[in-house]
Parts: structure tokens; C-alpha cells; sequence
């Protein structure tokens, strides 16, 4: 028996499952896909937005300005990448300028500091290559950076190293109340559970209603991003945002805290929860509305695109809510959901407490979690040591993304553990070089067949049938 089991392994439930985890509690997440992190957490724009944009009142807005703020604390403890570059929504005519002003006094009623609506002449001194068309922007210094799907494996390691169990390939088929206390099946297996929190994302308004709540529906946003080479990193240095629409905060062009620039994300409401396919068509009207905002973006760089699913809510706020005794929804988590993470995390927590669910502290719980790319980060000095004390460190598997062997065993061996390439990849940056993986995926696949002990055919991309090899090609037969 579970006090508390979480439905879904993204930034949400992560970041929940690590905040119930300081407590003395038995905890469950379910997830199911083959890993964390693999829903619109592993795709989306790494923003850490300032939260001007939420409509005041909210819960949107007010867990937003409050995750904002609590993120850099959080990012270090967890060894997570965070750069505070700041964000500018730029504007191209005097009534983008008027919808910035209303930003600005909807930013102050949040609580978001430091706000500022820029002149052409004052954004030139900051970003030297906004775009020629460009008159105004919304100067927002709290705003930041951050890699998603770090934070999600880092905050469920945590989680785990203070006793939380994860079961990946959980996907829940029933929820069935009995007495005080919930029994959630998949197909091949089944958990008790005190209390259920709903962080299933896109499928959030599926759960809910097996545990029979049917007060709102959650439809998919698609998403397509642009990915540049790190090269064209340093053209800018702040998020450039273009002034919004009620579809969303627009094609924005950023740096990453990897060093490559991003651009995305389109808007398009869809039906198909699983369609993440990318078309050229959006692959054009991406750099047309990106070109507007910042000057001299090279084409040629890019070095892969990819599609993200948005989780949108009926009800146009974050739903969370307790419909049923002991059942939490946290759904309808769009954006700003990885800016209010944190927020939401504790905002749950009480929720729970009100709830009945008592909280203890765990006096032996860890709040830290050493950082994911320790080595890389290293000095000269610390290379070599860690180079003697396990020569794999000595041996470079990515070359484009400088990955050694013993980062990616690492990622093997250390909770949430990796089983498969694009696990391996979230964690260590490998395969997200220029070749893509080109080079480095079969010894990545070697490793990984090496340390789970499972045939080198039987190593898949992302879980599933998704298998990268069939035999050694001097056996395949025609």
C-alpha cells in the first residue's frame, strides 16, 4: 500500500513526487512510457518565464511569479543548468506598443519585478542584432533558462534516492475506489494507493475520468521547434519574444543553456494526442516570423526540428483541483507550467495535507542531487582524477557533444535509469550533436545492451518496438 501514487513522470509529477519525498511517505509514480520526462516535458521552449503574460488572479499567474523565484535555488540543488538571461517581447508598431504597456501593468499586478518597456535605440544596446523592424519591448530581467527534461530526471532522481518507486510502462487502464483507499491497474499489473495525484498530462482528462471526473477535457497544442547549431549561440542572448496572441507567446528565438539557438514554437490545435510529426510547411513560417525579431539567423546551422505537444485545459487556467476524495487533478499545465513547477509542487503538497494526508518530515531525506554532467563541468585537475579512478571517463563516445563512456554509464547505472538511446540521451547530451547521433549510437547501444544484459537487438530508441537494430548485417539474409 502507497500513501500517495502519482500518475505521470514529467517536470509536474517529478517535481511533486521530489517535494512529497522530504516526508515520511511511500510514494509511487506511474509513468506510462519506457522513461521519464517523454511527454511535453522532453519538447518544449526551456523557458523560465518572468509570468507578466498570465491574466491576474489566476493560478497561472500566481504560480508562475512563485516558481520563478524559487527555480534558481532549486536548479542548484539539483545540479541543473539555469541561466537568468532575461526576455524581451519585441514589438513592430505603435499598437504592439500599447499591448506591451498592458503587459507591463498585468506584470506589476503579478508581481513580477524589474519590468521595463524598451525604445529601438535602448534594446540595440543590449541585443545588437534585433531585428531591423523592430520599435519596442517588454524588458523582463527575471526571466531564464533552464533544460526541462533535466530538471524532470533530476527531480525523480531525487525522488527515488529518498525512497520514491517509479514504474515506467504503467499505463493506467482503471482507477477504483475501495474503502479508503484506491486500486490503479495497468495490464499487467496493480497498486494500492491512499491517495492519487493526476499529472498525466495530455491524458490528464482521460485518468480523471476513469476515477469519474468528467468536469473538463485537455486537447493538444502542436508545437514544431527549430534547433541551430551552437554556433549561432551568441547571436543573442536575452528570449526574444514576438507580442502575443491568444494562441500563445508566439515564435520565440532563444539561446539554450547547452549554447545552441532555439526557434518555435508554432500554435496548432489538434485532436491526435500521439501526432509529434514536423512539416515542412511550419519548418518556413518558423525562420519568416523568427527573421522579424532577430537579424542575421542562418538557415543552413540547423541541426534538427522537432514537434511538442501542449497539454490545453477547457477551463483556460491550471486545473487543480480534488473532485474526489483523495484524488488530486493537476492538469491543463501548458504554459508557464515549467516556470510554476516548483510552485505547483508545494501547492499540491498542501492540497494533500488539507486533504488528510499526514506529513512527517523525513529527517534522513536528501534536497540535492549531483549534477548530471559533472564532468564536463570539471576542471583539468578534477578530469585527470576522475580519469584514474575509472578510466572510462578517459574515453570519448560523442564527439560532437564531448560525452565520455563513463557519463553515459553513469546514466545507466543512476536512478531514474536509462534504458534506452534517447534516455541516454536526455541525460547526457549525446547524439544531440551535429551528426545526431550518426556516430556514437551503435557503441551507445552497446553499453546499454552490455549493462542490462539484454541482446544488442533488443536496445530500442525510445521503448516499445522502437528497435534500432535487426542483426549484424553480414548476417541478414536477402
Amino acid at each position: 500500500m502507497y500513501d500517495v501514487a502519482i500518475i505521470g513522470a514529467g517536470v509536474i509529477g517529478g517535481m511533486i513526487a521530489r517535494e512529497l519525498s522530504f516526508y515520511n511517505l511511500k510514494i509511487c509514480i506511474l509513468e506510462k512510457e519506457n522513461d521519464v520526462a517523454m511527454g511535453a516535458t522532453k519538447a518544449n521552449s526551456a523557458i523560465v518565464h518572468a509570468g507578466f503574460d498570465a491574466k491576474e488572479g489566476t493560478l497561472k499567474a500566481r504560480l508562475n511569479v512563485k516558481g520563478s523565484k524559487m527555480m534558481p535555488e532549486i536548479a542548484k540543488a539539483l545540479g541543473v543548468k539555469y541561466i537568468n538571461n532575461g526576455s524581451l517581447v519585441v514589438g513592430f508598431n505603435e499598437e504592439d506598443e500599447k499591448t506591451l504597456q498592458g503587459l507591463l501593468e498585468r506584470g506589476n499586478s503579478n508581481g513580477v519585478e524589474g519590468l521595463k518597456v524598451l525604445k529601438r535605440e535602448e534594446i540595440l544596446e543590449i541585443e545588437p542584432n534585433i531585428g531591423k523592424n523592430v520599435t519596442c519591448a517588454l524588458f523582463a530581467p527575471t526571466g531564464a533558462i533552464i533544460c526541462p527534461y533535466d530538471l524532470a530526471v533530476s527531480a525523480i532522481g531525487n525522488a527515488m534516492d529518498n525512497g520514491t518507486e517509479l514504474k515506467c510502462n504503467f499505463g493506467v487502464e482503471s482507477i477504483e475506489r475501495k474503502n479508503e483507499y484506491y486500486v490503479i491497474k495497468s495490464e499487467k499489473e496493480e497498486i494500492c494507493a491512499r491517495y492519487v495525484v493526476n499529472a498525466a498530462g495530455l491524458y490528464s482528462d482521460g485518468i480523471a475520468k476513469l476515477a469519474g471526473d468528467d468536469s473538463f477535457n485537455v486537447h493538444p497544442r502542436r508545437g514544431e521547434y527549430v534547433l541551430l547549431d551552437k554556433e549561432c549561440g551568441d547571436i543573442i542572448s536575452h528570449t526574444i519574444f514576438v507580442t502575443p496572441s491568444k494562441m500563445g507567446k508566439g515564435i520565440l528565438v532563444s539561446p539554450t543553456v547547452d549554447g545552441n539557438l532555439l526557434l518555435g514554437p508554432t500554435a496548432v490545435d489538434g485532436e491526435d494526442k500521439s501526432d509529434k510529426s514536423t512539416t515542412s510547411e511550419f519548418f518556413a513560417s518558423i525562420f519568416g516570423i523568427a527573421e522579424r525579431s532577430v537579424f542575421g539567423i542562418p538557415k543552413n546551422k540547423t541541426i534538427t526540428s522537432f514537434c511538442g505537444l501542449r497539454s490545453v485545459g477547457s477551463t483556460g487556467d491550471f486545473i487543480i483541483n480534488t473532485p474526489k476524495e483523495g484524488f488530486v487533478n493537476v492538469a491543463g499545465i501548458e504554459s508557464p507550467g515549467l516556470s510554476a513547477s516548483p510552485a505547483i509542487a508545494e501547492y499540491v503538497r498542501d492540497i494533500l495535507k488539507e486533504s488528510g494526508l499526514r506529513l512527517e518530515k523525513n529527517e534522513n531525506a536528501v534536497m540535492t542531487r549531483k549534477s548530471m554532467h559533472v564532468f564536463r563541468e570539471a576542471s583539468v585537475e578534477e578530469k585527470n582524477r576522475m580519469i584514474k579512478e575509472s578510466p572510462s571517463y578517459g574515453r570519448i563516445v560523442c564527439r560532437c557533444e564531448g560525452v565520455t563512456e563513463g557519463e553515459i554509464l553513469d546514466a545507466i547505472r543512476r536512478n531514474p535509469k536509462a534504458t534506452d538511446l534517447d534516455g541516454v540521451k536526455r541525460r547526457t547530451r549525446s547524439q544531440m550533436g551535429r551528426c545526431q547521433g550518426g556516430f556514437c549510437s551503435p557503441y551507445i547501444i552497446e553499453l546499454l545492451s552490455r549493462e542490462l544484459n539484454l541482446p544488442y537487438e533488443q536496445i530500442t530508441k525510445f521503448g516499445g518496438e522502437s528497435y534500432v537494430a535487426t542483426g549484424k548485417t553480414k548476417e541478414i539474409k536477402k
